[in-house]
């Protein structure tokens, strides 16, 4: 999922930006000036690339690394703690663990993206890094069935880290592009995928091996040390914050509360998270209990999260020229259908075949839906606002949709696994069709097919 400061608008040269030094405002005597003899101006400079705008993208790719990468690993989680660590727990009390975790990292954008607006950036990324970090190394020292350590650790602690980290992470990248800011966004979520292709294969195999899961915890902890600290080195901000700007005009609160376009496309979001991620949580658990092979079943969630990494890349790119929504609804409409495909991930061939396929699909939704949020944004200063509202109510969405799956999926002791795929193709599609409708009504206000 991507954001966009409040310091500019996402569509090039739909607004001008007032946080550049470029920009001034007219003052009384200019507009008695003839129109002849007033200097037109230049439109805003952005260094679109650079030395720090690149090591700034580099450092964002790292904590999304940490962080999101994480998030789309807690499969392995999922079925280390089902089999062994908290075998007396079902199913969906173990998924409670991740989908608070998930809450916390997007509701956390609501207080994180305010911050970051008002120049708390350093402040925010390196808060989250000290939580982050003393949570995962407790975690490690969590005991076996012992719920409510991990739950503390990993569920609430990690989650509160994440939060403060992830918003900003990808934020302050907008501050260096303006025309490839959607290339620049999917760098950094392309690092969210490399995490969840690593970590997988590093836990899977220490969890399983000699290392056992407090040492293959703390190798990803140590990892994570490494990657966070060198991100809080090489980032830096390049525009004014909102407290620098006293001319900077208040967020018109009730327009964006009345409107609706904006809370169909939230509403599609929420729908489409609600059950999107049942296949990240699940899908490793899933070939397991269909006998697959262990190794297969061990890379089952790496295959699906490499082929993501090409998915908020490749979609990125495109968006930058077709627009977000036209790029991100296939990819929503294409992900519903695909979940009913997990059906046939019973062998090899399925199983590969649908994580490189959804693990593509689904993460071209993920990668583009906050830009088409934030498109609705009729000022600059609306931006921030509306990614923090975004943010906040998806993360509903992901603190529920698993656990219900979980629940659906375990019946008396039994596995039915029609129960959830049925549930998260179903909303997904519902989301899809809500983000239909919300690009209808942009495209009539806009008066244009490119959004």
């Amino acid at each position: 999922m991507t954001a966009t400061p409040s310091s500019d608008m996402t569509p090039e040269g739909s607004m001008p930006d007032l946080t550049s030094p470029n920009h001034k405002r007219v003052s009384d005597d200019s507009m008695s000036t003839p129109v002849s003899e007033v200097a037109p101006q230049s439109p805003p400079a952005f260094p679109e690339g650079g030395l720090q705008a690149w090591m700034t993208v580099l450092g964002g790719s790292m904590i999304l690394f940490c962080t999101f990468g994480t998030v789309q690993s807690f499969g392995v989680y999922q079925d280390f703690y089902t089999r062994v660590y908290l075998s007396g727990y079902i199913t969906s009390d173990v998924s409670w663990i991740g989908s608070v975790q998930t809450f916390l990292l997007f509701a956390g954008g609501l207080p994180a993206g305010k911050l970051f607006d008002e120049g708390y950036f350093h402040h925010c990324i390196g808060l989250g890094s000290l939580i982050y970090l003393f949570s995962i190394f407790m975690l490690s020292l969590a005991q076996p069935h012992q719920y409510y350590q991990v739950f503390l650790a990993q569920g609430i602690g990690m989650g509160l880290g994440m939060g403060l980290l992830f918003l900003p992470a990808i934020s302050v990248t907008s501050h260096y592009f303006r025309r490839r800011r959607t290339a620049a966004m999917g760098v950094v979520l392309a690092g969210s995928s490399l995490g969840a292709v690593i970590y997988p294969i590093m836990l899977n195999n220490l969890f399983n091996g000699k290392a056992g899961f407090g040492w293959g915890v703390r190798a990803a902890g140590f990892i994570d040390l490494g990657l966070l600290l060198t991100a809080n080195l090489i980032m830096k901000t390049r525009l004014p914050s909102r407290r620098q700007r006293p001319d900077s005009k208040p967020v018109n609160i009730k327009a964006i509360l009345t409107d609706f376009g904006y809370w169909l496309c939230i509403l599609g979001a929420a729908l489409t998270f609600w059950g999107l991620f049942v296949p990240f949580f699940y899908l490793q658990l899933f070939a397991e209990l269909h006998g697959l092979p262990t190794k297969l079943a061990f890379y089952a969630i790496p295959i699906m999260n490499a082929s993501s990494l090409f998915g908020r890349t490749i979609p990125n790119f495109l968006g930058d020229y077709f627009g977000p929504f036209n790029v991100m609804i296939p990819c929503t409409i294409i992900s519903a259908g695909l979940i009913f495909l997990m059906f046939a991930a019973t062998n090899v061939a399925g199983t590969v075949v649908f994580g490189i396929l959804y693990g593509f699909f689904s993460g071209g939704f993920i990668s583009i839906i906050t830009p088409a949020a934030a498109s609705y944004s009729r000022d600059i200063n609306e931006i921030g606002t509306r990614i923090g509202i975004t943010s906040f109510i998806i993360g509903f969405a992901l603190l529920t949709g698993t656990p219900i799956a979980g629940a659906l999926v375990q019946v008396d002791g039994h596995y039915v696994w029609w129960r959830p795929l049925v549930f998260a193709s179903v909303v997904v599609f519902s989301g899809a069709v809500c983000l239909v409708c919300s690009r209808q009504i942009l495209s009539k206000r806009k008066g244009t097919r490119i959004l």
